[in-house]
């Protein structure tokens, strides 16, 4: 039932492209091969009349995008964390995309919170505005909690967005798999992990539990964390289509003039914006992964305030680890050292040749070290990276492209409160200070000390472990008719070197 409507909704997007201009800037942008090159114009010039116009007035992308509705305007957003599928170009086009869509009536706003909460909304709160902000995936109003008297944001998912959502989803799967049978070298790129990322973010967002739980996390990882806010969950009056955080006043950081005009400083404001992201995914493994103008304020005190949790990241201790030696390996120059921790951690295939690799960084580092601090840009240097990686059969990390997209971001905020930051000067300490805590002789111990726990907590059930594999692998080996002594070799030799761990622990 779901091919027709797909083969429709590609074609209406084929035709929508097509008729704004967008088609020609996209397949640019993203090097497309002829086949796809071809079927694009196929899908596009025959339709065009199909196509939905847009706002002459936006650039062609973002008006293809935004005339396609709200998937597709959330698909691009999550399109500008990947340079790497799209571009750095397009990457930074689509990275400003704006997702405000008109509001949907009040009322109906009221009839969901009752419905979720399970109580009349005039019981819960004395006062109920009307929309302060509209997007595509839900609204927020600013009321008054009826006991207490305390100002809190209201988040209410839009009337039947969870449908809307689910059909376009499909039809970005089918349109995945069009482009790799047509383009079998885009499967490097994984289009269709590239959907599926996306999908588990609009999922992560349709159910606001699920940014409420974020926002929980995320307050309290930073709850000792110096002028830093997050506002408080307000857990009894949040549900699947509604969420209530406290309200926090303050000033948009967008507005520059505005917080300059309250008496801010700015340049301890953008200081402040890029070792706190920094702080926040090399400490925890856990940042926000959309913190643009719009999701931050500044309070009357000077404190950063974080809004709108949907897109959080969260990358493993042993990948934190790796960043920090990419990142410190640049801002200290040492070429050679961020090349072997590329090998070292896998992202680079061995046959590749560790010297050659340097130089290409190397070739990489210097101009941008060359430059002037307001010209030193993350963003250029990511682009260079992403060449560089690419020519060496580096595949796409998703986890390292979010954390990699959102420094980018960051670095646009903070140039944007001080045009002059030098990145690099005001990363260093914090990447330095990360390494001397969880890569030094004081990580060895505590990893050493980590280890022998679980050493003892499993060290029992070895012997019982190491023979069910030992027949297993014999059983295996009889019905192939090959025997080969070496695996059962280094098995009864990891099961000794255990033995004797646990005895020293013993």
């Amino acid at each position: 039932m779901r091919g027709p409507h797909n083969i429709f909704r590609l074609i209406r997007t084929g035709a929508t492209f097509e008729r704004t201009g967008a088609m020609r800037q996209v397949l640019e942008a993203m090097d497309a091969p002829a086949s796809l090159r071809v079927a694009a114009r196929v899908l596009g010039w025959p339709f065009a009349w199909l196509g939905i116009r847009g706002d002459p007035a936006q650039p062609p992308v973002t008006r293809a995008l935004t005339a396609l509705g709200p998937a597709y305007i959330k698909f691009g957003q999550i399109l500008s964390t990947r340079p790497d599928v799209v571009g750095t170009e397009l990457a930074e086009q689509l990275r400003v995309l704006q997702d405000k869509l008109p509001a949907f009536d009040t009322d109906i706003a009221k009839e969901t919170v009752a419905t979720e909460l399970g109580q009349p909304v005039g019981a819960i709160f004395s006062e109920f505005s009307d929309p302060v902000a509209a997007a595509s995936i839900a609204q927020v109003h600013r009321a008054k909690l009826a006991d207490t008297g305390e100002a809190v944001a209201v988040k209410v998912l839009r009337p039947k967005i969870e449908q809307a959502f689910q059909r376009d989803i499909d039809a970005f799967y089918f349109a995945a798999r069009v482009i790799e049978i047509l383009s079998p070298g885009s499967r490097r790129l994984r289009p269709m992990d590239v959907i599926e990322h996306f999908e588990g973010v609009v999922m992560g967002e349709l159910d606001l539990r699920l940014e409420t739980a974020s926002a929980s996390e995320f307050a309290t990882n930073t709850a000792t964390d110096e002028r830093f806010r997050v506002p408080d969950v307000k857990w009894a009056l949040s549900s699947r289509r509604v969420m209530t955080l406290e309200w926090v006043e303050g000033l948009p950081l967008g507005d520059v003039d505005a917080v300059r005009a309250a008496g801010h400083d700015t340049t301890r404001l953008g200081e402040k914006v890029l070792t706190t992201f920094l702080s926040h995914a090399l400490r925890d493994g856990y940042f926000h992964a959309d913190m643009h103008q719009g999701n931050l304020k500044v309070a009357a005190d000077g404190t950063l305030v974080a809004l709108d949790f949907g897109i959080m990241g969260r990358i493993d201790a042993y990948t934190r680890r790796v960043y920090a030696e990419i990142l410190i390996g640049f801002i200290r120059r040492d070429y050679h050292r961020v090349a072997e921790v590329h090998f070292e951690a896998g992202y680079v295939p061995p046959d590749r040749d560790v010297d050659e690799f340097a130089r290409a960084l190397r070739a990489v580092g210097e101009p941008i070290f060359g430059m002037d601090a307001s010209r030193i840009s993350m963003a250029r240097l990511l682009a260079y990276l992403f060449e560089v990686t690419e020519r060496f059969g580096m595949e796409t990390r998703t986890e390292l492209i979010l954390l990699q997209r959102t420094m980018v971001v960051v670095e646009g905020v903070a140039r944007s409160l001080d045009p002059h930051i030098n990145i690099w000067n005001v990363a260093r300490p914090v990447v330095e200070g990360y390494i001397a805590e969880n890569i030094g002789p004081k990580a060895l111990i505590r990893d050493l000390v980590s280890t022998a726990r679980v050493v003892a907590r499993f060290g029992p059930r070895l012997p019982k472990l190491a023979e069910a594999a030992l027949v297993a692998q014999a059983d295996r080996q009889e019905r192939e008719n090959s025997p080969s002594r070496w695996p059962s070799a280094a098995l009864l030799g990891a099961v000794g070197l255990l033995a004797f761990l646990i005895g020293l622990l013993a």
